[in-house]
């Protein structure tokens, strides 16, 4: 296995890393050389869009691998037009965009959207916690996965036969954003008030009808609390 990073990293039993940025698309020729699959996990709410038209071009250099990719539920139903749009929800406009350049590849692909990663949930956690009153966006839910879990669903796309856009990976459980939040409060000792704050802008309103929810695939195992009482000290 061959993995492109931003930093040098030791190699390890079966793993080699490679140094390169898709930004600029320093090393990325290199990485994919002689590869039959790529997992394309590389991501940003900016940019993303013509980093993986980087990814591709260096692929279909090298031939035609399969190009697996990992997106967001949600990102065909988000529509993000306005800057409050951006500013809250442009990750799911990147990733739309990133899926749209994998399907216009040319290459045999399969893409999976998942839901918020429970990693991520709790990082956002973390930084509302640290104020004193808690803002959390009114009517905001989320339905976090274990992270691992969408690796190894990852895993058996990368070993599989392309398959397009296949069926969403969600967690098992709906939260309104305070719920998560007051977990994490609780499982930190820590005591704040929470408060609901609304927002603004098409995007707001399609996360609040549940446009970033799968509910009919809530296959994930792994729950927020099982993860909270795993990760935080």
């Amino acid at each position: 296995m061959r993995v492109l990073s931003r930093h040098q990293r030791e190699a390890a039993e079966g793993t080699e890393y490679l140094v390169g940025d898709l930004d600029t698309g320093a090393g990325v020729d290199a990485a994919v050389e002689g590869v039959s699959t790529i997992v394309h996990c590389a991501g940003s709410a900016k940019g993303d869009e013509e980093k993986t038209r980087t990814l591709v071009r260096a692929a279909r250099r090298t031939g035609r691998p399969h190009l697996v990719f990992i997106s967001v539920v949600g990102a065909e139903r988000v529509p993000v037009v306005s800057a409050a749009d951006r500013a809250m929800f442009g990750y799911f406009a990147a990733k739309r965009a990133a899926e749209e350049v994998v399907a216009g590849s040319g290459l045999p692909w399969t893409t999976l959207r998942a839901t918020q990663f429970h990693d991520l949930t709790l990082l956002a956690a973390r930084q509302l916690a640290r104020l004193p009153l808690v803002p959390v966006p009114a009517g905001v839910r989320f339905q976090p996965v274990d992270a691992g879990e969408v690796a190894a669903r990852l895993v058996e796309l990368a070993l599989g036969e392309p398959a397009g856009l296949v069926p969403d990976l969600a967690g098992p459980r709906i939260h309104p954003m305070a719920e998560l939040v007051r977990g994490y409060l609780r499982a930190t000792g820590r005591r704040r008030p929470i408060v609901a704050v609304p927002a603004v802008g098409r995007a707001y309103r399609a996360i609040r009808a549940g446009a970033n929810l799968a509910p009919d695939r809530a296959v994930g195992l792994r729950t927020w609390e099982q993860f909270l009482a795993d990760t935080v000290r």
